[in-house]
């Protein structure tokens, strides 16, 4: 049985959500306590289901391009219609994402303070630290925002 938990972004200061909340698959064997998972395993766990996320977004998105009414009517006005600037989407097919890097982005920028994570509305503060997930836990990453002049 596969379990999730519901990961949620904020801004220290804002009341609004960074993203819509989202759910990432738990590896196997980390729920109730059968093996120790750290932070950095978690962190890393949910870098990866992004990184994932985003590449099968970039897929559907060269997949299912659909010409809007406007786009339509500036075709015909020169006279050819068509799915986008080919020359443009050969060069431009999608930005590439090196997991590896992602991974150590996130983990720096919780080592340097960029951020604090939360786990069932505990902060967690070390990321060699063993966390205890359970089937329904929500994990929230808080962005802090640098103060003007300090």
């Amino acid at each position: 049985m596969t379990h999730t938990i519901t990961v949620e972004g904020k801004v220290f200061g804002r009341r609004r959500p960074v993203f819509t909340d989202w759910s990432v698959p738990l590896p196997p064997d980390t729920t109730e306590g059968s093996q120790p998972l750290t932070l950095r395993d978690l962190i890393t766990c949910v870098v990866k289901a992004e990184v994932e996320a985003f590449r099968t977004r970039q897929a559907e998105q060269r997949l299912q391009r659909i010409l809007s009414k406007a786009d339509i009517e500036q075709g015909l006005a020169v006279g050819k219609v068509t799915m986008g600037d080919t020359l443009a989407s050969q060069h431009n097919s999608g930005q590439m994402v090196d997991l590896e890097a992602a991974i150590d982005n996130a983990l720096v920028g919780f080592i340097d303070g960029l951020y604090y994570v939360f786990l069932d509305e505990v902060q967690q503060d070390d990321l060699d630290a063993t966390v205890h997930l359970q089937p329904d836990s929500w994990l929230t990453f808080l962005r802090l925002v640098a103060l003007v002049g300090g």
